[in-house]
């Protein structure tokens, strides 16, 4: 076992992912080294997800392998979404875990490592106390996450909706937005990194700026940000939350060439009464009459959504009328999730009483219609050519041929497709590359033009 020496687990979302990533600047500014063999290292972290109970599962199942085989010296603690919300049972299942860290304690994971070594071992858990604050770390960190040319930015963290499936408010409170300054100085950094792309995250990032007394808050923010971070090409704006789209924002969106016409816009249904079980928005004529905004003012529009099937009291009838909306919208991404009974949210009482064959169903049906959307749009741009960020290379099996793969404005990363490009790309930077092919999610291509391209 190296001794300053830590193994870092990060489980569930990309918000989830940029707080892992300030805790491993925290320990890599005192010193510690990452360590890839959890065997060898020090400090054993799991930033947990609790969402929904297939990512509890998870959870659980990294703790508790982490556990059985630690080593006498090593110290497992545990951080995130799960521990916040089941802190006590957390520690019952895997008692292994030394210390715990609340969602929004990531920043002091420096003193719970401190603590724990000065009380020896065996040690009971640390647990500190929750603020209503997005934790901000110390000088020389960000509240971002660097994947080669791309980034997430984090905005603010928690969330003041009332859906009734959801737990993230009481497992991260009320939604509070970081400031300007503080963004900004991110998005600085990660210019000066040479990320080409940010996506702004929140669990809702057009309610940015609300607790702060600002009204479209995330258009002003866009507004300063763009011309901050001149050489980030890219701006992607991620979580929508429906009614809160406005028309300063989709005007916003189509003045800048930064901002990527895409928007992710989570739905979760189309029938108005379902809706109203979910305590969500339900004027879909609204959502009908933003859709054309945003058609309109920005015709390349990259439009993602999300579904939730198998919502208590979603009859025949109803799961139809989603049906139908996807066919008449016709979103470019859409995901799709069965719902999932969590204890403790306002949907409680209604039990689960869809089974689950027919949940499944319904879920297979959407993504099939989906399919065939998604596969007569990427059809549609065949011949066209489209700006890539190149994410990696490989060469093809059983022959000398080597391709890039890379991501065109109309994918978000990791939840939307792929573009495959003959060739060998630098990964980190944008071409402009021409469709040569349509799959279901992923497109193929051919650099657009070979002279003067930076090609490996």
């Amino acid at each position: 076992m190296k001794k300053d020496s830590f193994h870092l687990v990060s489980l569930g979302c990309a918000k989830n992912t940029v707080d892992s990533n300030s805790m491993a600047q925290l320990l890599q500014g005192k010193g510690f080294l990452a360590e890839n063999d959890p065997g060898e290292a020090e400090i054993l972290l799991v930033n947990t997800c609790g969402f929904i109970e297939p990512a509890r599962d998870e959870s659980y199942a990294v703790l508790a392998e982490l556990g059985a085989d630690k080593k006498p010296g090593q110290l497992l603690i545990a951080a995130g979404c799960l521990t916040q919300r089941y802190g006590e049972e957390v520690l019952k299942r895997i008692p292994e875990i030394d210390g715990i860290l609340g969602t929004r304690r990531w920043m002091d994971i420096i003193r719970v490592i401190g603590d724990l070594r000065e009380g020896g071992f065996p040690q009971p858990y640390y647990h500190l106390p929750e603020v209503q604050t997005v934790g901000k770390a110390p000088k020389d960190t960000v509240g971002a996450h660097i994947e080669g040319g791309s980034a997430y930015l984090k905005i603010a963290d928690g969330c003041r909706r009332p859906c009734a499936f959801c737990a993230i408010p009481g497992i991260k409170g009320t939604a509070v937005s970081r400031s300007v300054d503080e963004i900004l100085a991110d998005a600085r950094y990660l210019q000066s990194r040479g990320v080409k792309e940010i996506n702004l995250i929140a669990q809702d990032t057009t309610d940015y700026g609300h607790d702060l007394g600002q009204k479209d808050g995330l258009a002003g923010l866009l507004q300063i940000l763009g011309p901050a971070v001149p050489e980030i090409d890219w701006i992607r704006i991620l979580y929508a939350y429906p009614g809160y789209v406005t028309d300063q924002l989709i005007e916003v969106m189509a003045a800048s060439d930064q901002i990527l016409p895409y928007i992710d816009m989570p739905l979760q249904h189309a029938d108005p009464e379902v809706l109203k079980k979910m305590r969500r928005p339900a004027n879909m004529d609204w959502v009908l009459q933003t859709v054309d905004k945003l058609r309109s003012k920005l015709p390349q529009l990259a439009l993602r959504t999300t579904f939730i099937v198998g919502y208590p009291g979603e009859t025949d009838k109803a799961f139809e009328t989603l049906l139908g909306f996807i066919e008449e919208t016709r979103f470019d991404r859409v995901g799709v999730f069965e719902f999932s009974f969590e204890p403790g949210t306002a949907s409680e009482p209604l039990g689960d009483p869809i089974p689950a064959i027919i949940k499944r169903e319904r879920l297979e049906s959407v993504m099939l219609l989906q399919q065939r959307i998604s596969l007569e749009k990427n059809q549609a741009l065949v011949g066209k050519t489209l700006d890539v960020l190149i994410e990696g290379q490989g060469e093809v099996e059983g022959s000398d041929e080597f391709i890039s793969l890379g991501r065109s404005y109309r994918d978000a990363p990791e939840i939307d497709g792929m573009v495959i490009v003959e060739g060998e790309l630098t990964a980190g930077l944008i071409y402009p590359v021409e469709i040569t092919g349509a799959m279901v999610y992923d497109l193929t291509g051919v650099p657009a033009v070979k002279n003067d391209l930076n090609v490996i």
